[in-house]
């Protein structure tokens, strides 16, 4: 009966050490893709910034557009 407890705990504590890793691997991961997904964000903002730049700057104001050469 000993030994059958001494192998069903040495069983647990097996169990308990391979969801810790499991766990610790996880949390990496989800660390990562935190950050990924921020640096995605980042990025984004950045690029709409520049897009409503670029859209400023093509559709200005046509009273301040010279005339054509035909005038």
């Amino acid at each position: 009966m000993e030994q059958t407890l001494l192998a069903r705990i040495e069983e647990l504590e097996a169990r308990v050490a391979f969801q810790e890793h499991a766990l610790s691997q996880l949390n990496d991961a989800l660390s990562e893709s935190r950050l990924e997904a921020q640096r995605h964000s980042d990025l984004l903002r950045r690029v709409l910034e520049e897009l409503r730049n670029v859209r400023g700057s093509l559709y200005a104001d046509p009273a301040q557009e010279p005339p054509p050469p035909h005038y």
